[in-house]
């Protein structure tokens, strides 16, 4: 007697494996983290509402050619002495993150919008009297096993430094690094907000720069 081998549809195979991909992408945790891509940036403009001051972010803006981004946490420790012990209680004020972003060249775009310069298609002319605008600051970076996606909701950045150097045996090209702090939002104190690719938010993820993504 000849045993009789059952063979799913070709269809049904792949949805199934396609099914088992997500439930792996949703389990596994990255271990490790690297590499810079998709940076944004969004500028918000602070408006007069019923309840008081609203942030408006404007549609984001890519800035490609980003090389690296080193965001150090900025918070102050404070004690409390009480009970003949100088540190009975112990906290940490967020103030957010000091850091900067290096990019292959800052699009000119992002003077006009976020640094105050001005322009007329040809020129760029910054004034001492240039008013600064605050941003939001889109990123992506990779893991071992899934991309993390993050905006800043508050971000301000100081211009960058003019610098080039001449050309010996080989081309080495110029970057320019941007000097950055980002901080509580004024109207509900969220700082930052990031996210993972998983089974479930596959809609989310993909359109997670398409505006600065508010978490529900």
């Amino acid at each position: 007697i000849k045993s009789k081998l059952f063979h799913p549809p070709l269809k049904n195979s792949l949805m199934l494996s396609a099914a088992i991909k997500r439930r792996i992408i949703s389990k596994v945790k990255n271990k490790v983290t690297f590499g810079l891509k998709n940076v944004y940036y969004s500028k918000i403009t602070e408006t007069s509402g019923a309840n008081g001051v609203e942030v408006v972010y404007a549609t984001p803006v890519p800035m490609p050619g980003g090389a690296s981004m080193s965001m150090p946490k900025n918070a102050e420790r404070v004690a409390i002495a009480a009970d003949d012990d100088p540190e009975y209680a112990v906290f940490y004020n967020n103030k957010g993150y000091d850091g900067n972003i290096v990019l292959y060249d800052v699009p000119d775009s992002f003077y006009v919008d976020c640094l105050g310069e001005t322009s007329d298609g040809n020129t760029m002319v910054e004034n001492k009297d240039d008013a600064i605008s605050d941003f939001a600051l889109g990123f992506q970076i990779e893991g071992d096993s899934k991309g993390r996606r993050f905006w800043f909701y508050n971000v301000s950045a100081n211009r960058p430094s003019t610098a080039s150097q001449t050309i010996e045996t080989s081309k080495e090209p110029v970057t320019d690094t941007l000097d950055i702090t980002a901080s509580a939002r004024i109207t509900d104190g969220n700082v930052k907000v990031f996210m993972e690719e998983s089974a479930t938010n596959t809609a989310e993820y993909n359109g997670f720069f398409t505006s600065v993504y508010e978490a529900q």
